[in-house]
């Protein structure tokens, strides 16, 4: 199993510190508690990528380049290849990992680029991304300028692909914990920013979620929140009666307006909406590496506004705000 003992031993020297124990105790029993039927054959995927140590690195691109395929032989490249396909389906990125080409289901540079000009600058801050998939955002925060990132997300398959990818990149501080946002310890107001994307809608809760989420901000410190919204005033708020573009779970989809009050509400402060964006099908599709159903097949076939279910297509908003001091 994956061993995080470096990485605590490097959050004694942090601001985390004094929740290191609590922290790795939970980690610990999420190792020892896992009985996933197809994590023995992930992590034997994981250990037959090849020794392989990128000395060419850019994570700041939207295809994340790690290596290059010069820097490897043609063998290492295909057994290295062959190991990816075996934690398919790759939902988040795109990567270029020694030139082995992911291109995943969600172009997540998209979401990136219309984020990051609203960011108050990363340089020099402690992150934590909640919900971070296999860490794709991770990586752009670190290379932001990120002092340390931290992404939680309780998929084991999530886990063991960004686990790939960093034997790749080497020790650098960016980590993944297996672990979901209710798990993490309450409250730990240590973190610069702290970043929700596509999980307050999964929430039967929503309110308590950015309680939570709140909980880890350190007083001054900024909230991402991304999340499926609708149109309308205040007042407005879409509960599906079943299914939401084919997944079961999704509770609650605010306006801006309504979410940026539901904010406002719990105490925090400069909330802004900074953008809204139909999710196009360049955006979200099914690829080679993630080969089932994607967002084609799950709108209105005679009219892209609608999903399959007759709701309001897919749209996105990213709201911004501050913790108070």
């Amino acid at each position: 199993m994956i061993d995080f003992s470096p990485f605590f031993q490097a959050l004694r020297e942090t601001p985390l510190a004094p929740r290191v124990e609590q922290l790795q105790s939970r980690v610990r029993q999420k190792l020892d508690d896992v009985n996933h039927g197809d994590l023995p054959q992930w992590l034997a995927a994981l250990e037959s990528i090849p020794p392989l140590q990128a000395t060419t690195l850019d994570l700041d691109r939207p295809a994340l380049q790690v290596g290059t395929a010069e820097a490897c032989t043609t063998e290492e490249h295909d057994q290295l290849e062959a190991a990816l396909r075996k934690l398919m389906p790759w939902r988040k990125g795109p990567y270029s990992l020694f030139g082995v080409e992911i291109d995943t289901e969600w172009r997540s540079d998209f979401k990136w680029d219309r984020l990051l000009p609203h960011l108050s600058p990363l340089e020099g801050r402690t992150v934590l991304d909640v919900g971070c998939g296999n860490g794709y955002h991770c990586w752009r925060m670190y290379a932001a300028g990120a002092r340390r990132v931290i992404g939680i997300d309780p998929s084991w398959k999530f886990l063991i692909q960004f686990q790939a990818i960093k034997r790749l990149v080497g020790e650098v501080p960016v980590e993944l914990l297996p672990l979901a946002m209710e798990e993490m310890p309450r409250p730990m107001p240590v973190f610069d920013t702290v970043f929700s994307m596509g999980v307050l809608y999964h929430r039967k809760n929503p309110l308590e979620h950015i309680q939570e989420l709140q909980s880890q901000l350190r007083p001054g410190g900024e909230l991402v929140l991304e999340t499926l919204v609708v149109d309308g005033g205040a007042d407005r708020v879409l509960v599906p009666p079943g299914r939401y573009a084919q997944m079961r779970n999704v509770w609650f989809l605010p306006s801006c307006e309504a979410l940026a009050g539901w904010l406002q509400r719990l105490g925090l402060e400069a909330v802004r909406c900074v953008d809204v964006n139909r999710t196009s099908t360049e955006e979200q599709r099914s690829t080679d590496w993630m080969q089932f159903h994607s967002l084609p097949q799950f709108l209105d076939p005679n009219d892209p506004s609608l999903t399959v279910e007759g709701l309001p297509a897919p749209t996105r908003a990213i709201l911004i705000a501050r913790k108070p001091f």
